[in-house]
């Protein structure tokens, strides 16, 4: 089931519901697109049709953050629960190493997503690291990459290249990789290397990171002003359609 919020269709599941989803795309080995969809990255569409476009065109689309709860609940279409990136990964990784499945890990700086990996390796046993690569890649090593992402024959990729970039990087190149499941997850590998800590727990269970991470990162001040910007847009196209 879906709902449509500010023209993006977003997948009614909780989390559980998605890992069994993505299970679903990895048993078919066909490349499918996962969007994990914030409300700055859902803002921005509205004054960008092409990154509207690329949402219509995921397989997936999660609601993540208490943000994009809300607003599917103010517009009258309410979501189970939300699903955010790093949690997803979380839980896909978890499920990884039960299944076999295998993972390449892209992006962040140089040695991240190797220092990520071996976090997950040590968290949960089994799992199978298909291959990591920093996301400074240049243009013309661009070539190599790819061809060492199709050569590992990855399950999952999970790109850390910063929104929107990661979701274009993606869909310009999925159907090339043949990769039966992809998402983007921001800055991720910082936090599971240990680079970056994640808020406290009892703010998570708030469903305050957002806040958290303001607190640690006072520099994000002018990003967060897209959230009071978000939200008025919702009130302002859910009164109209009242």
């Amino acid at each position: 089931m879906k709902v449509n919020l500010l023209g993006a269709a977003i997948d009614a599941l909780d989390m559980q519901q998605t890992v069994e989803r993505t299970a679903e795309f990895i048993k078919s080995s066909k490349p499918h697109f996962i969007i994990t969809l914030n409300p700055e990255f859902l803002y921005q569409a509205q004054f960008q049709h092409r990154l509207l476009d690329l949402i219509g065109g995921a397989d997936l689309v999660t609601p993540d953050g208490v943000g994009i709860v809300w607003a599917c609940r103010v517009a009258g279409c309410p979501v189970p629960e939300r699903v955010t990136g790093i949690d997803l990964l979380l839980y896909l990784t978890e499920r990884a190493a039960r299944e076999g499945w295998r993972i390449f890990l892209l992006g962040s700086a140089p040695g991240v997503a190797a220092e990520a990996a071996d976090k997950l390796v040590e968290k949960y046993p089994g799992l199978q690291i298909a291959g990591t690569c920093h996301g400074y890649f240049k243009p013309e090593e661009e070539k190599d990459l790819l061809n060492r992402i199709k050569e590992s024959k990855p399950d999952l990729l999970f790109v850390a290249l910063g929104a929107p970039r990661q979701e274009l990087w993606i869909d310009a190149h999925l159907k090339d990789l043949k990769v039966p499941a992809a998402m983007g997850i921001g800055g991720s590998l910082d936090v599971i290397a240990g680079r970056v800590p994640r808020a406290p727990l009892w703010l998570q269970r708030l469903k305050l990171e957002w806040l958290g991470r303001l607190i640690r990162e006072p520099s994000r001040w002018r990003r967060m002003l897209v959230l009071p910007k978000f939200a008025l847009l919702v009130i302002r196209r859910h009164k109209l359609k009242q």
